[in-house]
C-alpha cells in the first residue's frame, strides 16, 4: 500500500484530490456530514478535478470514494432540489448540464482507468457514476439503496439508465419499485459491482486493482475500454468496422508501441505466452 500522498495544490469545497507514489488519482467526495450527497457545487468542482488528473501525466488509474461513513446519498434534497426549482430556470437547466457533465459524460468516456470504491452508503444519484466508473469494488457491509418512490417519486437523472446497462432487470424492478435496500454481496452478485470485501480489506484491494491498470499502457486501455462501450450499441458489421479502425488509432499512435513490444516478445524473442509465463525455446 502506498504510504506517499501529494495534496492537491488546489483547494476545493467538497471535493480532495491527491496523488500517490503508485500514479493512482484519489478523488473523494468530502461532504462527510452530509453522507457525502451531491450538490451543485460538488458537481462543479468534480468537473475540475476531473479535468485535472486526466491531464496530469503521473496518473495512471483514478479511484472515486466517499470521506467518512458514506460513498454518497445521493443528490442533496435540499440544495438540488428545493433551493434550484424555487431558482430561475436557467439556473435548473445548470445544475442539471453539470450533473450530467461529470457523473455519465466525463466518466464514461475517461481517458484513463477510473475505479469506484464503494464505503458506506450508495444511495439514489450516486448510483450514475458508480455505474460509470469502469470498475467497482465495495465493502461488503456497504448499503445500497434506490429510495425515490418512498419520497414519491421515481429515480431521478439517469439512475435507471444506469442500472438498465448492468443490473438484470428483474433486481433493478425490485429495487426502484419496493425501495428496499441492499448491501455489498448483493450488489456483486447483482453485478451492480465487481467484487465485495471485507470493510478492512477494501483500500487494500482496491489500491491492488488500481496499481495494476496504472502501471499498464494508458493509450490502449482507454480504447479497449472505450471500443467495449461502443460495440455494444452497434451491430456486428458496425463493430467490426469501428474495432478495426479503433485498434489501427491505438497501435499506429501510441507512443509506448505496445503492440510492437508484444508482438516482439511473442514471436521473436519468444519471452512471453499469455497465461503461461516465460516460454522456454524448443527446438
Amino acid at each position: 500500500m502506498s504510504t506517499t500522498e501529494e495534496p492537491a495544490a488546489n483547494q476545493y469545497e467538497t471535493v480532495e484530490v491527491w496523488v500517490d507514489e503508485a500514479g493512482i488519482g484519489w478523488l473523494s467526495f468530502n461532504r462527510p456530514r452530509k453522507r457525502n450527497a451531491m450538490n451543485p457545487t460538488l458537481n462543479r468542482e468534480m468537473i475540475r478535478a476531473l479535468e485535472r488528473l486526466e491531464a496530469d501525466e503521473r496518473v495512471g488509474a483514478v479511484v472515486l470514494r466517499g470521506n467518512g461513513e458514506a460513498w454518497s446519498a445521493g443528490m442533496d434534497l435540499k440544495e438540488y432540489f428545493r433551493e434550484v426549482e424555487q431558482a430561475p430556470p436557467h439556473v435548473e437547466n445548470r445544475a442539471r448540464r453539470e450533473s450530467a457533465e461529470w457523473q455519465w459524460r466525463r466518466l464514461i468516456h475517461f481517458a484513463k482507468p477510473t475505479i469506484a470504491m464503494v464505503n458506506g452508503w450508495c444511495f439514489g444519484g450516486a448510483f450514475t457514476p458508480l455505474v460509470c466508473c469502469d470498475l467497482a469494488i465495495a465493502d461488503e457491509e456497504a448499503t445500497f439503496g434506490l429510495s425515490e418512490v418512498n419520497w414519491g417519486i421515481p429515480p431521478g437523472g439517469l439512475v435507471s439508465r444506469a442500472l438498465a446497462e448492468t443490473v438484470p432487470s428483474r433486481d433493478a424492478l425490485w429495487f426502484i419499485m419496493t425501495g428496499e435496500t441492499f448491501d455489498g454481496r448483493r450488489a456483486e452478485r447483482m453485478r451492480l459491482v465487481n467484487e465485495a470485501v471485507p470493510a478492512e480489506r477494501l483500500r487494500e484491494r482496491t489500491e491492488e486493482v488500481a496499481t495494476k491498470l496504472a502501471g499498464m499502457n494508458t493509450h490502449v486501455l482507454r480504447a479497449a475500454k472505450v471500443g467495449f462501450k461502443k460495440a455494444r450499441q452497434l451491430s456486428w458489421d458496425q463493430a467490426e468496422d469501428y474495432l478495426y479502425a479503433k485498434l489501427d488509432a491505438a497501435t499506429g499512435h501510441d507512443p509506448e508501441r505496445g503492440k510492437q513490444q508484444g508482438l516482439e516478445q511473442f514471436l521473436d524473442e519468444k519471452t512471453y505466452r499469455p497465461g503461461m509465463g516465460a516460454y522456454e525455446n524448443r527446438t
